[in-house]
């Protein structure tokens, strides 16, 4: 738990649901503690997909990934249920399954209110303040506190002074107290308290202003070639109406070169169009001479004319003065601030959301998700040209961003699909793949005999060629019931349901609760029998639906989360949590409790591949440079590997056991026995 000032606290609070989803170990050496010799390297490859790799490796693309195969193993790895991100990632840094760490999607809910929440962190505004006039002065702290139970595996390494160094691993923000070096990751909010603001700046009347998927459209203020415009911060929790924060800026248009140069307070650069800025530091101010805090951002000038667009992306937490904690100790992030210069701090850092907006092409999008992918790099090489001893983990993010944005280049089958497009961009996957061997190859030239070697991947991926909408299902199957009056469009589970006979609501990327009594706020539905038959009935249901326009099953698996999970936690569950067939996932409406006119749709959105399905249906990968014996590998085998490798014995809590040991794990036997049936599947 950190405690912060409740002017940094309310930010993440204020912005909760303004945008809906790496991390790495790396190593730190300690002069008290004698250097251990043994030496654990682990690349952490979000979305890494085991047919691709196989795929690309028999085509020689991929030769370092190659010789570590051959030199020790390369397996599936099974993933979780469901097999999200933040969920994944929590399996492999505590050795449970979510009954223990208590991530079961990327959005919860409460409910006693209904409200959603991200599921991973939350943020309390201090209890004690003092008004006076239009200010507010807090008498207490508040806390940023990260909803993630269980010890991560590298606490027990730093608890025997073994150096190390995670960086960017999801599911620890803010990251767990340590001496060793660590970074936040997948979880970290922006500035403004979300998962990534970015904002878009324009005289074009083409264009509302107002909030759109990821951002929000502002109209600038235009006179000849001189132009004014406002970056937008943080609310200024300690005024009692809360304003939002504003820093001015202009831009002047050369009359006839499309260049432009932008003053922000004290900095001032000049952009050709289509050029992007470095990092721009910049200080929102709450108490003039007081309080202030600082974040980084940059300025990509779309077109200078003959209308203006600038799209500025999300403004980040400041590594050099971090508003927020983001890395254990706090020196750390200042230490690569100096040492490398400002990079994304935000948990997601390549903006999807923009290319979904049409704000950013898909050139564009490209070129930004490179400077993401560029970062981490150097920041890679920066921590390995560094590494002696113990623990070093590196979280990459681009096979997974890129594969949800690009998998329309790949998918004749795709809606979405286009000739030219995959004549342009079809080898984006490809490319980063290969980028991934090249890091591999660094890693490995700097093992000696003394090193294990590990690449590990949360999931892999799948086409999401069409939208299932559960709320729509449920509601016209019966199980949700509208209110009367209820609007034909926008309607959601929060406004539109009708309470006293609704049994059962969608929420979150594949979660389904009961409205159970004495739980939810208005539950009708009794706890056990009544509970169990509903489950079952709604769950033999979902599993017989069929795509109209092909007659596929949309739906292979509905777990209940009794039986999938163990642990303190499974309570707080979904309580069917709802496994969707290759090319299909659940339609964004839903993720928030929407509920659709439709529902099956296709779905035309760049964000053409997905991984929030059947999970039996997208294993992650495991490579090591010694013999895997463990047939069937689990992501929760990762967390008790890592201590055997230390000579450190594995905790009760952990559900399984090194991936070295011939036995298999006693951890999450329904989906190893699931990923055993099914490990042969191929893509259809």
């Amino acid at each position: 738990m950190k405690r912060f000032p409740r002017w940094l606290l309310a930010l993440g609070a204020t912005a909760l649901l303004g945008a809906i989803l790496g991390v790495f170990l790396l190593r730190t050496r300690r002069e008290e503690s004698p250097a251990p010799k043994k030496r654990l390297l682990i690349l952490g490859v979000d979305g890494m997909d085991p047919q691709l790799l196989r795929q690309y490796m028999n085509e020689g693309k991929m030769p370092n990934f190659a010789a570590l195969a051959a030199r020790g193993s390369f397996l599936n790895l099974q993933t979780s249920t469901p097999p999200q991100s933040p969920v994944a990632w929590a399996n492999l840094i505590t050795g449970m399954n979510p009954g223990g760490h208590g991530i079961f999607d990327f959005i919860h809910r409460d409910p006693a209110t209904l409200t959603p929440y991200f599921s991973t962190s939350q943020v309390k505004p201090p209890k004690h303040n003092l008004r006076l006039g239009s200010w507010v002065i807090p008498l207490s702290e508040g806390e940023v506190l990260l909803l993630r139970n269980g010890k991560a595996f590298w606490q027990y390494l730093d608890e025997r002074k073994i150096p190390l160094t995670v960086f960017r691993i999801p599911s620890n923000f803010p990251p767990v107290p340590t001496k060793g070096k660590t970074f936040a990751g997948m979880g970290t909010p922006d500035l403004l308290g979300g998962y990534g603001t970015f904002s878009f700046h324009t005289d074009d009347p083409i264009f509302t202003p107002g909030p759109v998927s990821g951002g929000v459209i502002y109209q600038v203020q235009v006179a000849g070639d001189h132009i004014e415009a406002k970056l937008h911060g943080p609310v200024n929790t300690l005024r009692k109406e809360n304003p939002e924060l504003t820093i001015p800026f202009t831009v002047d248009r050369d009359p006839s070169e499309p260049v432009a140069i932008f003053s922000i307070q004290d900095h001032q650069f000049i952009l050709r169009e289509r050029e992007w800025s470095p990092w721009i530091r910049i200080t929102f101010k709450f108490i003039r001479g007081l309080e202030s805090v600082t974040g980084i951002c940059r300025f990509y000038l779309k077109q200078v004319r003959p209308q203006f667009e600038l799209y500025v992306s999300p403004i980040n937490i400041d590594p050099s003065n971090p508003a927020l904690p983001l890395s254990t100790p706090q020196s750390y992030a200042r230490e690569l601030s100096r040492d490398l210069g400002s990079f994304y701090t935000q948990g997601i850092a390549e903006d999807t959301k923009a290319l979904t907006s049409g704000l950013l092409n898909d050139d564009e999008y490209l070129e930004q998700a490179r400077t993401v992918f560029e970062e981490q790099r150097r920041l890679f090489e920066h921590e390995l040209a560094r590494f002696r001893t113990g623990l070093f983990f590196f979280y990459f993010s681009s096979l997974d961003l890129n594969g949800h944005m690009f998998w329309r280049a790949i998918d004749p089958q795709s809606p979405s699909f286009d000739p030219e497009l995959a004549a342009k961009h079809g080898k984006v996957l490809e490319d980063y793949y290969r980028e991934m061997d090249a890091i591999l190859g660094e890693a490995l030239r700097a093992t000696d005999e003394n090193t294990t070697v590990l690449v590990v991947s949360d999931h892999g991926f799948a086409p999401f060629r069409r939208s299932f909408n559960l709320n729509a299902w449920l509601a016209e199957n019966g199980y949700l019931v509208l209110r009367a009056g209820a609007s034909a469009q926008g309607r959601d589970i929060f406004r539109d349901a009708d309470w006293s006979r609704t049994r059962a609501y969608g929420l979150g990327l594949n979660g389904l609760y009961v409205n159970l009594s004495g739980r939810e706020k208005n539950g009708i539905v009794r706890p056990g029998s009544e509970a169990d038959a509903l489950q079952r009935e709604i769950a033999e249901r979902l599993q017989a639906v069929r795509d109209p326009s092909n007659k596929e099953q949309v739906i292979t698996r509905v777990d209940r989360a009794a039986e999938a999970y163990s642990g303190p936690s499974t309570s707080q569950a979904p309580d069917l949590i709802v496994g969707y067939n290759r090319g299909y996932r659940v339609g964004w409406d839903s993720v928030l409790g929407g509920i659709s006119t439709n529902v099956m749709e296709d779905n035309m959105q760049p964000w053409s591949g997905d991984h929030c399905i059947d999970f039996t249906k997208v294993p992650g990968v495991v490579l090591s440079n010694r013999k895997i014996r463990a047939e069937n590998p689990a992501l929760t085998d990762i967390a008790p590997t890592v201590l055997a490798e230390f000579g450190i014995a594995r905790p009760d809590t952990m559900k399984g056991r090194s991936i070295f040991e011939a036995s298999q794990s006693s951890g999450q036997e329904l989906e190893r026995s699931a990923a055993v049936r099914d490990r042969e599947g191929r893509p259809h």
